[in-house]
């Protein structure tokens, strides 16, 4: 039978050449690709919220609040702290290391595959590419398909801001609502290359409500938190602990 050519190992390999150049690890490049991504944040704030109009009928202060402000500030803080992360951190001497010197070094991995979340596909696929740039790798970034406008908008504005070919992975960030089963197949997938790997699995959230709270408070907070961005959260409350009297409503 006829080989199967996997379209993207091209594209993997160049961001690994890429990567190995060293063109991604100074602080200067670092720096200069996040605050291009601050810039796309504020330049395209209007088609942002157009876009996830489209996709998810949010409204502009709940994109404001929950996607575009999340994105900012995790930027505001990369920038902030770069130069902080980037150092050798020391550590204690044993009695075989007396002579010698002994830090960690903090280095990237090298190619990094973010694949965002259609619920929230501003924030969870820009929030860790911020920490990916920041850490010095290569990202390919894949955003939902299912969020098709904001798709779209990333696949054709990131590219005017960022770096075409340096900013676009070799550990696996996947960042999806997903659930057991998928989250199983992706381990395996990637226990056989010994990746890296994060999973966002979502699960159940209960509410504790105890006695001496202010019901009608809790009450508006749990509703707020079940119908924000249409109940499409993972942390979204599922259920209500608390003693039988305050089912009875005394």
């Amino acid at each position: 039978p006829e080989k199967c050519v996997n379209p993207y190992a091209g594209l993997v390999d160049c961001l690994r050449a890429t990567w190995m150049s060293g063109k991604t690890r100074p602080k200067e490049f670092r720096v200069t690709q996040l605050e291009a991504l601050c810039h796309f944040m504020e330049e395209r704030q209007a088609d942002i919220q157009h876009a996830l109009c489209e996709d998810l009928h949010k409204p502009c202060f709940e994109t404001e609040l929950t996607e575009i402000l999340m994105v900012r500030n995790e930027l505001a803080n990369a920038l902030n702290n770069l130069s902080c992360w980037m150092k050798d951190e020391k550590v204690n001497k044993n009695l075989m290391t007396q002579l010698d010197c002994a830090f960690i070094q903090k280095d990237p991995y090298g190619v990094v595959l973010v694949i965002g979340a259609f619920n929230f596909p501003i924030q969870l696929t820009l929030l860790p590419l911020v920490g990916a740039i920041a850490a010095g790798n290569c990202v390919i970034l894949k955003p939902s398909e299912v969020s098709s406008c904001t798709e779209r908008l990333l696949a054709e504005a990131l590219p005017c801001y960022l770096d075409p070919v340096s900013s676009s992975t070799a550990s696996f960030i996947l960042l999806k609502n997903q659930n057991e089963a998928e989250g199983k197949i992706i381990m395996t997938a990637a226990a056989k290359h010994v990746t890296p790997l994060t999973l966002e699995l979502g699960g159940k959230s209960p509410c504790y409500v105890d006695k001496c709270c202010n019901f009608q408070n809790a009450a508006n907070r749990i509703v707020w938190g079940k119908f924000l961005n249409a109940g499409q959260t993972c942390i979204a409350p599922d259920y209500v602990i608390c003693t039988l009297k305050m089912t009875c409503g005394t």
